[in-house]
């Protein structure tokens, strides 16, 4: 009777260990979700893929688009490569994750060319270019050469979400303020001047550098905040010793 209690009770403790597991893996999924917007995103934060975002950022849609298409990308190459990660050969694992990701760009313009031919003559040769598109090897090769299918899906997820966030934010200003539209329809009246030069490549750099500095404002106003509270914590602490 009591062996069968001990087996119960080891049962439970194995199943309450597997639930905190899976409830920290969940939390800690969507910490990095909110982190990527700001603390770690990939192109304001560690300064990835900022190619993509000046060149075709001079409308919404086409951020969008370029957005949704890096993401598909960086998802489907960080699945494959995790997959077969034991087997890639360490010497030539850096070409083999370049096949793998030209691969996949190669599918999405394909995909664009058949169902959204529009879409893929505004962005022209950027599509294919998503293949030199330094998020996408730099994920590869900190995250899917060395973690499980779940946390590079993940991961490839949560960095595209990031690179959307960025590129739109920088499309919607060049939009709005250099040409008065979002999705091509008119906000700002007739009596609006756009600042055309917001549209060509300096406009470009200028916007991105103030996202840039605005995004490291707020990220250093949130960890003095951070800071501040735990020093709060330490001296109630100490007050109370």
């Amino acid at each position: 009777m009591s062996s069968e209690l001990n087996g119960i009770e080891v049962n439970n403790n194995e199943n309450g260990k597997e639930k905190n597991t899976k409830a920290n893996w969940f939390v800690e999924a969507l910490l990095k979700l909110k982190n990527v917007m700001f603390n770690e995103n990939p192109v304001f934060v560690q300064l990835l893929g900022i190619f993509p975002v000046l060149a075709v950022s001079t409308s919404l849609k086409n951020g969008i688009v370029m957005g949704i298409a890096t993401l598909a990308v960086l998802v489907a190459s960080n699945l494959v490569i995790s997959v077969f990660k034991n087997i890639i050969p360490v010497k030539i694992k850096i070409l083999i994750y370049i096949v793998i990701i030209t691969g996949f760009v190669t599918a999405v313009d394909y995909i664009l060319k058949v169902y959204f031919w529009d879409m893929s003559v505004s962005l022209s040769i950027f599509i294919p270019l998503i293949a030199v598109n330094s998020i996408l090897l730099t994920r590869a090769e900190e995250c899917a050469s060395k973690e499980g299918i779940l946390t590079s899906l993940w991961d490839g997820i949560v960095m595209g979400t990031g690179f959307i966030f960025a590129i739109c934010i920088v499309s919607t200003v060049r939009e709005i303020l250099g040409n008065g539209t979002v999705f091509d329809i008119s906000i700002m009246g007739e009596s609006f001047k756009p600042a055309l030069i917001l549209l060509q490549s300096p406009g470009g750099f200028l916007v991105f550098g103030t996202a840039v500095a605005v995004v490291a404002k707020i990220k250093n106003v949130f960890e003095k905040r951070k800071s501040k509270k735990l020093t709060e914590i330490e001296e109630e602490a100490g007050a109370e010793v």
